[in-house]
C-alpha cells in the first residue's frame, strides 16, 4: 500500500512539473470523458422518456391485450354479459391484481358552446397505473369512484378548455347526454399529449353503463388490458388464449401483448449507436494524450537515464512513466464526469431531452463509472506505450542527448 501511495504521490510531482506539456492533452481527455459520460446520460435519458411514452400508449411490460370476437361460423356466439363474467373471474382465478376493462366509445357532452361528440374510453381504476396516465389537475379513478351518484369522468385539457375550465374544487360539473342524461363530476385533467389533440375523456365501466353514455364504436369491441410479469408473459398468452377458448365457444378469442417490448427492446439499437459514438469519442481522446506522453518521454532521456544510474529497475522506471498517466487521465475523467452530471441534469436539458416525464431519474450512476473507469483505461493504455520506451533507455543515452 505504502508502494503504490509513494508512486502516486510521485506521478503527481511528475506531473506538476511537466504540466505545460500535458495540460492540453488532459484538458482534451476531461472533454472527452465529459462527452462520453454525457452521451450515456442522455441516451439513457432519451430511453426512459421514450419508454414511458410507450408506456401510455401501449401498456407497461408486460401488457396483454386480451379481445373476444363473435365467430362467423359458430351457429351461436356468446353474448356480452356471457363473456363480462368469464373475463372477469379469469382474473380472479389467476390471481392478476391490475386487469382493466377498455372500450373505446363516442360520448355526447354538454359545453358552454353546444353538444359535442367526443371520444370516451371506459375503463377500470387499473387502466390508470398499467398506462401511466398523467394527471395535470386533480387525480386518476379511485375503487370508490363506481359508487358516485354523478358519474366521475377524467378528460384532457381540450375538453377541460371546451368545458370552460371550472374550478375542479367548487363547480367540476358537466352534462353528458347518454340514455340517461346525468351531471358528470370532472375529477381529473391530462395534459394534451400533442398540441392539437381533440377532446378526449375517460369514465368508469359502470357510470358509463348506467347512464348509458357510451355509443361504441364499429369495428371496436371491448378489450380487457392485464398487466403480467414480463418473464411470465409468453406462458400466459398461451395459456390464456386456450383457457378461453374453451370457456367461450363459439368466440374468436385473440390474446396478445400490447406494450413496447412485444417484440424485443426496441431501443437496443438505439443504445448501440450512443455507446458507438462515445467510443469514438473517448478513442479520440486517448489518441491526443498517447501522442503527448511520446513526446514528453523523448524529452526526459536525460532524467531517466539519471535515475538508472542511482540504482531505478526497469519496473520502478515502467510503473513511475504509466503511473503519471493513469493520475492525470483519473484526475481529468473526475472533472469531466462532474461536467457531465451539471450538462445531462440542468433542467432545461432534461425538459427538452424527454418531455414526457414527470420525475426526471437520477443521474445514472453506471455512467458515471463508465467515464470514470474509460479515463482510467485510457491513462493505462496511453501511460503502457511510453513507459515501454523509457525503460529501454540506458544511461549512456543520458550522457549523449
Amino acid at each position: 500500500m505504502t508502494a503504490l501511495i509513494s508512486t502516486m504521490v510521485e506521478a503527481w510531482s511528475e506531473l506538476r512539473i511537466h504540466k505545460t506539456r500535458v495540460l492540453l492533452a488532459l484538458i482534451g481527455v476531461a472533454l472527452s470523458v465529459a462527452v462520453l459520460t454525457t452521451v450515456v446520460g442522455v441516451g439513457n435519458l432519451t430511453r426512459e422518456g421514450m419508454r414511458v411514452d410507450s408506456e401510455r400508449n401501449g401498456g407497461r411490460e408486460a401488457t396483454l391485450g386480451v379481445s373476444v370476437y363473435a365467430d362467423p361460423s359458430a351457429a351461436q356466439a356468446p353474448d356480452a354479459d356471457r363473456t363480462a363474467s368469464v373475463l372477469e373471474a379469469t382474473v380472479k382465478r389467476y390471481g392478476f391484481t391490475h386487469a382493466s376493462r377498455v372500450t373505446q366509445a363516442q360520448g355526447r357532452f354538454q359545453f358552454p358552446s353546444g353538444v359535442q361528440s367526443v371520444q370516451l374510453t371506459v375503463v377500470d381504476p387499473a387502466y390508470g397505473a398499467i398506462h401511466r396516465v398523467d394527471i395535470a389537475q386533480g387525480g386518476w379513478f379511485a375503487e370508490d369512484d363506481a359508487d358516485r351518484l354523478a358519474p366521475a369522468v377524467v378528460v384532457n385539457d381540450a375538453f377541460y378548455a371546451a368545458a370552460g375550465r371550472p374550478n375542479l374544487a367548487t363547480a367540476p360539473q358537466v352534462t353528458v347526454l347518454g340514455s340517461n342524461k346525468a351531471t358528470a363530476v370532472i375529477i381529473g385533467v391530462m395534459p394534451n399529449r400533442y398540441p392539437e389533440e381533440m377532446p378526449q375523456a375517460f369514465m368508469l365501466t359502470a357510470a358509463a353503463q348506467a347512464v348509458g353514455a357510451a355509443e361504441q364504436m364499429p369495428g371496436m369491441g371491448p378489450e380487457l388490458r392485464i398487466w403480467v410479469p414480463a418473464g411470465m408473459a409468453e406462458q400466459l398468452v398461451s395459456v390464456l388464449n386456450a383457457d378461453l377458448a374453451q370457456q367461450l365457444p363459439g368466440a374468436q378469442v385473440s390474446v396478445h401483448r400490447s406494450d413496447y417490448a412485444a417484440y424485443g427492446d426496441p431501443f437496443a439499437m438505439v443504445q448501440l449507436m450512443v455507446s458507438g459514438v462515445a467510443a469514438l469519442i473517448l478513442l479520440l481522446g486517448a489518441v491526443g494524450l498517447l501522442n503527448i506522453s511520446m513526446v514528453t518521454v523523448r524529452y526526459r532521456v536525460r532524467e531517466i537515464g539519471i535515475r538508472r544510474s542511482f540504482g531505478a529497475t526497469s519496473g520502478r522506471i515502467f510503473t513511475g512513466v504509466m503511473m503519471e498517466s493513469v493520475v492525470g487521465t483519473t484526475v481529468a475523467g473526475a472533472v469531466g464526469v462532474m461536467i457531465a452530471v451539471a450538462v445531462v441534469k440542468n433542467p432545461w436539458v432534461e425538459s427538452k431531452v424527454a418531455p414526457g416525464l414527470e420525475d426526471y431519474p437520477a443521474f445514472p450512476v453506471e455512467a458515471a463509472l463508465l467515464g470514470l473507469g474509460a479515463a482510467v483505461l485510457v491513462g493505462a493504455l496511453a501511460g503502457a506505450i511510453p513507459a515501454l520506451v523509457a525503460i529501454r533507455v540506458k544511461v549512456i543515452d543520458a550522457i549523449r542527448f
